[in-house]
């Protein structure tokens, strides 16, 4: 993994970012995991593969690989994950510019969104992979509540259920 800092922009590339990482359904390797909230209808984005950014307004580490996507009420369990393939860290405009075509968000909806901020982050989104069956975070993860915005989950945690998801085409 590499991060490059110049100008007000942070990016981070992942050295093992393309669709090798999943081989017959198993995660290659598992690094960091992020459990992250997100609105239905951007989960379904994500899963459906129209939205290949999950916009935050701070980033997450850079050792992260995957995140678990947890769809908030009324869906309230885990629809999915992917690989994280990069983050970039900017000026909201900037981000809009270069992701506008996958954002998978309208412009007002950005816009308001960043609302007062000097810097956002896009995760760029790689790999997605769905379980047979929404999972509930109690009984899949051990986790009682969901994150308000994301929270990091170890390793041993998460490494079999992400080995039983399925790649999406």
């Amino acid at each position: 993994m590499a991060a490059t800092a110049n100008c007000g922009v942070r990016t981070t590339e992942h050295a093992n970012s393309d669709s090798s990482e999943i081989e017959r359904g198993r995660a290659a390797q598992v690094g960091r995991v992020v459990l992250m909230s997100i609105h239905p209808e951007y989960a379904q984005a994500i899963l459906d593969g129209t939205k290949r950014v999950e916009f935050r307004k701070h980033p997450v580490a850079d050792d992260v690989t995957h995140v678990l996507v947890y769809a908030t009420a009324p869906v309230s369990a885990v629809v999915g994950a992917f690989t994280v393939t990069g983050q970039d860290t900017e000026h909201p405009r900037s981000l809009w510019r270069r992701f506008k075509k996958v954002a998978g968000i309208s412009r007002d909806g950005f816009f308001a969104y960043y609302e007062g901020r000097a810097s956002g982050t896009g995760i760029r989104i790689g790999e997605r992979l769905a379980p047979e069956a929404p999972l509930s975070l109690p009984d899949a993860f051990g986790v009682p509540r969901p994150p308000q915005s994301f929270q990091y989950l170890a390793r041993d945690r998460v490494e079999t259920v992400l080995g039983d998801m399925s790649p999406l085409p």
